[in-house]
């Protein structure tokens, strides 16, 4: 199957991905737009998992600061090498992560960083919740209910406000695939008048 430069366009356009991995994602789906956006996204988090234990040397600060002057975000988004750290689109994002800080007003970065104490808090709460349910679907039940719990809280699972259907950590990890190296929030702060 022939792969036309204006598919080639559209993929890349939709996912920001180099022509050269477009052109294998859409060979690899045979030409079918949706299996390729479903394939870089895959290849995107194995990229992310080899690349996850490099060191973090160079970053940007993005910050924004609301029309009122009453909210403000900076995110410290962080990269191995100044070459990335300096590309305009890399910036972008840190920019765009800062505004998103300052809309969501999340209190952790990741999951990792959940206290042990808020999670026993939170299973305590939702406990009666699981009486008179399988023991064996408990656990699972408990993990869900925790999860949507948590979701507003943690950046890197909230759903991004200019864009619901990718989450920051999937903008993170395409940041990985696009730049070719490590990426990773690595603090986030907001001030509010209120």
């Amino acid at each position: 199957m022939e792969i036309t430069s204006a598919q080639l366009k559209e993929l890349r356009d939709k996912t920001g991905i180099s022509v050269m991995q477009c052109k294998r994602a859409l060979e690899e789906a045979e030409g079918d737009m949706d299996k390729a956006v479903i394939i870089l996204k895959k290849k995107r988090s194995e990229a992310a998992e080899k690349k996850a234990d490099r060191e973090l040397g160079a970053g940007a600060v993005g910050y924004y600061v609301h029309n009122t002057n009453e909210v403000a975000a900076m995110v410290l988004l962080a990269c191995e090498t100044d070459f990335v750290s300096k590309n305009e689109e890399f910036v972008a994002l840190a920019k765009d992560i800062a505004m998103h800080v300052a809309a969501t007003d999340p209190k952790y970065i990741s999951k990792d960083e959940l206290p042990e104490d808020a999670i026993e808090k939170a299973k305590e709460v939702f406990a009666p919740e699981l009486e008179g349910k399988p023991e064996e679907m408990k656990e699972k039940i408990m993990e869900g209910k925790l999860s949507s719990y948590f979701k507003d809280q943690i950046l890197s699972e909230q759903d991004f406000i200019k864009d619901p259907e990718t989450t920051i950590g999937e903008m993170v990890t395409g940041a990985v695939q696009k730049f070719g190296e490590n990426v990773s929030i690595a603090q986030i702060t907001r001030l509010s008048v209120k």
